[in-house]
């Protein structure tokens, strides 16, 4: 019995340690819940009061701004606002000039007008006098006054005209002159006077030690290489190219720059670099063509006429630019055309080949306007273009109205005053002449007329020309020279037989 109340009492006092045990965990939780509750309204109360901090910032920062913006437009409204006052000022000052001037124009009318009436009353005053003296009327005099006028105007007229139609018989030729000069003085080009020097310039007169090389053979090198004199003087900061041939003397130009640029000048850079600007200027040369046939509205040519075209740049007719010459002849043509209603694009590519002849790349015996016609129709021309450019200076029959067309605007090109000079053709085929009678021995490679034709420099191959032929050789073509040409003072040849190894390190 005790055992069992032992029990009750045990289970009891459990079941009523679990109910306080229980009790007690619920307080706890509550009041940790109101904890939390109460950190979490702490929270979000600073929250809250950040936020509401950094709201305000931003609007005291976007008032800040909007009143700087509102001050700059205050500032340019009041600028604004002194510029128009002060154009206001002005022109009331202008208003009120323009009133003034127009009050004093006013009364000068209103004087002019008094004047008026008493210059109108004195005419009346004294056309009552005339009509009282003549016993004719205003009108009676009037009609008598003009019919004798008109007889006498018939008169003279007639003799004018007599006069004018006599004077314009004896001098229609004259007159016609007249108008053709100034037709040639509206399209005429600039023209182009033949030089024989190019002058290169340099940033320091050292350069020239190194153009010459060790015992001149850099420069040697180069004129060999490119046909032309070097002048290398007391000239300050400068080298001066002689060589009659344009093109020479632009492509020892263009070498000598690439050569002092690079710095490297020896023989063998040297022929390397003057072949390179050999190609340079031969596709300069399409491009310049290229460019003429684009200016003139000229198209379908064939790329080895082109090419023509181009190298009339470096050639000169009597001292006159080749290329400006044809230009030339070919906007008149196409303007004589039109004027006689053919067709101007043909007559202006007749104009710009009638010359092709001139700068053939071999020696020939033909005259230049066959040769360019054979030129012309071996490039697939038209006909009517070939017989223009062959007939031009009356070595082939005319067949068609090109021909005179062309014939006409190539003399008035050529004969105007200035285009030409006689004594500069003369002297560029004289040294044709000289490089074309050494060019014939066998064993000559290369000859270059240099120093105005006063020397002949021969290069020899080594392999054909021994060192005992070459003195046999150079008095050969001095006696030639002396025998069949014709020339002012003497002519030095120097013949060149020069031996080369090549060798290469691999």
């Amino acid at each position: 019995m005790d055992i069992i109340l032992a029990i009750s009492i045990a289970v009891g006092c459990l079941i009523l340690g679990g109910v306080l045990g229980f009790t007690l965990f619920r307080y706890i939780i509550k009041q940790r819940y109101n904890q939390i509750i109460k950190e979490a309204e702490i929270e979000a109360e600073a929250l809250k009061e950040k936020k509401q901090l950094e709201l305000k910032e931003k609007f005291l920062n976007r008032k800040s701004e909007l009143d700087k913006e509102a001050n700059q437009r205050n500032q340019k409204m009041q600028s604004y606002e002194n510029k128009l006052k002060q154009r206001e000022m002005t022109l009331n000052q202008q208003s009120e000039e323009v009133q003034k001037k127009a009050n004093e124009v006013e009364s000068q009318r209103i004087s002019l007008d008094k004047q008026q009436e008493k210059l109108d009353s004195l005419i009346t005053e004294q056309r009552s006098k005339l009509e009282s003296i003549s016993g004719l009327t205003t009108e009676e005099a009037r009609e008598s006054l003009i019919e004798s006028l008109k007889d006498e105007a018939k008169t003279q007229a007639q003799q004018y005209i007599n006069e004018i139609m006599d004077e314009a018989k004896m001098t229609a030729n004259k007159e016609a002159k007249k108008i053709i000069i100034q037709s040639i003085q509206r399209v005429a080009s600039e023209t182009a006077v033949e030089n024989s020097v190019s002058v290169f310039h340099i940033d320091s007169d050292e350069v020239k030690g190194r153009v010459i090389g060790r015992e001149g053979r850099n420069i040697r090198a180069l004129e060999a290489a490119t046909g032309t004199e070097i002048v290398v003087d007391d000239t300050p900061e400068a080298i001066v190219i002689s060589a009659f041939d344009p093109v020479r003397r632009e492509i020892c130009r263009l070498a000598l720059h690439q050569l002092v640029a690079d710095g490297r000048i020896h023989p063998a850079r040297i022929e390397e670099v003057v072949a390179k600007v050999k190609k340079q200027v031969e596709e300069e040369i399409v491009e310049t063509g290229k460019r003429t046939c684009i200016d003139l509205g000229v198209h379908g040519l064939h790329p080895e006429l082109v090419r023509i075209v181009g190298k009339m740049k470096y050639r000169s007719s009597y001292g006159q630019n080749l290329l400006q010459h044809a230009r030339e002849t070919a906007n008149l043509c196409a303007v004589m055309a039109a004027e006689l209603g053919l067709n101007p694009k043909k007559a202006r590519r007749a104009g710009l080949l009638h010359d092709i002849g001139k700068v053939p790349d071999e020696q020939l015996e033909i005259p230049h306007a066959l040769y360019g016609a054979q030129i012309a129709e071996k490039y697939k021309e038209k006909p009517d273009i070939c017989n223009a450019i062959g007939a031009h200076h009356d070595e082939m029959e005319m067949t068609t109205l090109l021909a005179p067309i062309v014939q006409v605007c190539d003399a008035i090109s050529g004969a105007r005053p200035g285009a030409r000079r006689e004594i500069v053709e003369a002297y560029l085929k004289r040294l044709n002449d000289l490089e074309n009678l050494a060019a014939s021995y066998p064993g000559v490679t290369k000859t270059y007329a240099i120093q105005a034709g006063r020397e002949l420099r021969v290069i020899v191959g080594a392999d054909k020309i021994s060192d005992k032929e070459i003195d046999a050789l150079s008095a050969d073509i001095a006696k030639k020279i002396q025998d069949e040409m014709t020339y002012p003072g003497q002519v030095k040849i120097t013949v060149i037989r020069e031996t080369r190894a090549v060798a290469f390190a691999k």
